[in-house]
């Protein structure tokens, strides 16, 4: 598969005339960011009058009076801006204050609200395939999606595991959330129930790396990759050899942009759409 991938732009429909509601997704690098095909598609599928855009921005500060002055109706935060914008906005709600990163900021008339929809984009994905109360779910790394995603099954009733290369990191992230940490280089994969990499590990254009030794991976795991390009990376390539269920990273960017969407817009969001609009540009033309 190509490192970058073949989206095309859904234009909205505007046709009723009027000012659209505006959006951005914020984040440096985000030209490859498919938030813009996914939300765009789910603005014309529900005739709502809005327009989402991707912004590359280095200085979040600046980009948030922006978002104020334009009167922006919304925006979503990307890395590596999710924790620095915190200290901008006008009110946090406790979700992404209890993570401690926002990746969703919403205009209240003219008050900057932030959230965080990535923990209930995992849980929600997870849930397709299986229960999370009372399973061991093990968290491999130690960053901001590594935080929603433990923060999320924790919620859930799941029992989490921290396991991260850096020993000092994943400490600091199994202190917070009051949960056991194990160094990748002990990792054995014995115990675990559901095995989700929020790494890098495998993202294009590095599709031949693995988060974890393959050899760990058993047939009665689920495993989650929230990598979404390649939409199959190696680790779920591996996983299903071995006869794990898998869950996809599409799974979780849908499930988090379709909260987005309807806390922008107070409607329900056309998930299945928003899932074949990405499915669409990670394919590619053809």
């Amino acid at each position: 598969m190509s490192s970058k991938p073949h989206h095309q732009y859904i234009e909205p429909d505007l046709s009723a005339g009027g000012v659209p509601k505006v959006y951005a997704v914020l984040g440096n690098p985000v030209a490859h960011s498919l938030s813009p095909v996914m939300l765009n598609r789910a603005f014309r599928e529900t005739g709502y009058r809005g327009l989402y855009v991707a912004l590359k921005v280095t200085d979040i500060a600046g980009a948030i009076a922006g978002v104020r002055a334009l009167g922006f109706s919304g925006a979503s935060v990307t890395v590596p801006h999710k924790v620095a914008v915190m200290d901008h906005l006008d009110e946090i709600d406790p979700t992404a204050r209890a993570i401690g990163a926002v990746n969703t900021v919403v205009n209240q008339d003219g008050r900057l609200a932030g959230t965080n929809t990535d923990a209930e984009g995992v849980v929600a994905a997870l849930k397709e395939k299986t229960r999370l109360e009372g399973r061991v779910l093990a968290v491999i790394g130690a960053g901001g999606a590594a935080r929603a995603v433990a923060y999320g099954a924790v919620q859930k009733g799941a029992k989490v595991v921290i396991v991260n290369r850096s020993e000092a990191r994943g400490r600091s992230l199994s202190r917070f959330l009051h949960c056991p940490f194990i160094p990748l280089a002990e990792f054995t994969g014995a115990g675990i129930d559901i095995l989700v990499n929020t790494t890098p590990a495998g993202m294009s254009p590095r599709t031949d790396q693995l988060p974890i030794d393959a050899g760990i991976l058993t047939a009665q795991m689920v495993v989650m990759d929230v990598v979404y390009n390649p939409m199959k990376t190696r680790l779920l390539q591996e996983a299903e050899k071995r006869g794990c269920t898998t869950v996809d990273g599409v799974a979780m960017f849908v499930y988090q942009g379709a909260r987005q969407f309807s806390l922008w817009t107070g409607l329900a969001a056309p998930v299945e759409k928003m899932r074949e609009a990405v499915a669409e540009a990670l394919a590619g033309p053809g």
